[in-house]
């Protein structure tokens, strides 16, 4: 470790309360006895209360009131940062070895009174989540050094079925996390715009010489919510939105209004029912199947296009189910 982190953890051992030798800071960090001399003489000259004492049972310790008060984190805080980290972990993040290290840190230097609470609360929370693919955590490690050195990149890209991935030149802008799945967001040589590609169908990547420019104020995840969202750039250029009127139970709306698309649209909730606002494209290609699900917990109430639509899907659908007779 370096010299700020042997000193740290110097100052994490002697927060514990206990009466630390010498012999035992540098066993425990793996230091020369007489570097640990040093970094208590410059934790002192720094102002930290610690205390020698000499003899039998002597040792460093650390005032009373200094080890009551807060370490950089308290025990709420560290209790967070485990908790957001198994999230994190779960969800693929690129750099969990490094996320480890730095908590075992937290761990290893902490008081066993702090210790104990934290292992309780971490005992009550778990994660499920589809196991994270190693090849694409490797890819989003190299992607996000990427985007944050300004570097250009080429990746080699798996488009639905096809058998060979092709290579893409991007400015890789940032990285999105949604429903599951990363997303790499960046200028695309080839289409020359800004495209969306997901990190899993990425086959190889090359750090490219070249740097680039991010457009000002430039967001990755409102450009990809709106590449999600048909309609919701489309009112400038003329397209009307239509107005959704839904009845039907409370929980059943409350899980609507939480949908990744129908709640962008919601501009009325009431206990009895809820209105969105959405293009006729979307609402007639995709709505009627999210709503089907739902049975008779709700009833499109308007408009009667949408009711149609309903009905010609659902008669689709009887249709397709029909048993076979030979």
């Amino acid at each position: 470790m370096s010299k700020a982190d042997n000193m740290l953890a110097i100052l994490w051992i002697l927060r514990s309360g206990r009466r630390v030798t010498a012999k035992q800071l540098a066993e425990t960090l793996e230091i020369n006895i007489r570097t640990v001399y040093r970094y208590i003489d410059s934790l002192c000259a720094s102002g930290v209360p610690i205390i020698s004492d000499a003899g039998h049972n002597g040792g460093y310790s650390l005032l009373r009131q200094f080890t009551d008060a807060p370490l950089l984190f308290d025990m709420d805080e560290q209790k967070a940062l485990m908790h957001a980290a198994i999230f994190a972990k779960e969800a693929g993040y690129p750099f969990s070895d490094i996320l480890s290290q730095a908590l075992g840190k937290l761990q290893t230097f902490t008081n066993d009174e702090q210790k104990a609470m934290v292992e309780r609360h971490m005992d009550g929370l778990e994660v499920i989540h589809p196991p994270s693919d190693a090849t694409s955590s490797k890819f989003l490690g190299e992607i996000e050094i990427a985007v944050a050195e300004r570097q250009s990149i080429t990746i080699h890209y798996q488009k639905g079925n096809d058998p060979i991935p092709e290579p893409r030149g991007i400015d890789p802008y940032g990285l999105v996390y949604w429903k599951h799945s990363w997303y790499l967001i960046g200028h695309c040589h080839k289409r020359e715009e800004v495209r969306s590609f997901r990190v899993d169908r990425i086959r190889g990547l090359e750090r490219q010489s070249g740097n680039f420019a991010r457009p000002e104020g430039f967001s990755a995840k409102s450009f990809f919510m709106q590449s999600l969202l048909p309609g919701t750039d489309q009112t400038d250029q003329g397209q009307k939105l239509v107005t959704i009127r839904i009845g039907g139970y409370e929980t059943a709306l409350n899980d609507l209004c939480k949908h990744w698309l129908l709640g962008h649209g919601l501009i009325e909730r009431t206990a009895t029912g809820a209105s969105f606002a959405l293009d006729e494209s979307t609402m007639l290609h995709f709505v009627p199947y999210w709503l089907l699900s739902y049975g008779r917990a709700i009833r499109v109430l308007e408009p009667r296009l949408l009711i149609d639509r309903m009905a010609q899907v659902s008669f689709e659908l009887a249709e397709h189910y029909k048993p076979i007779h030979h």
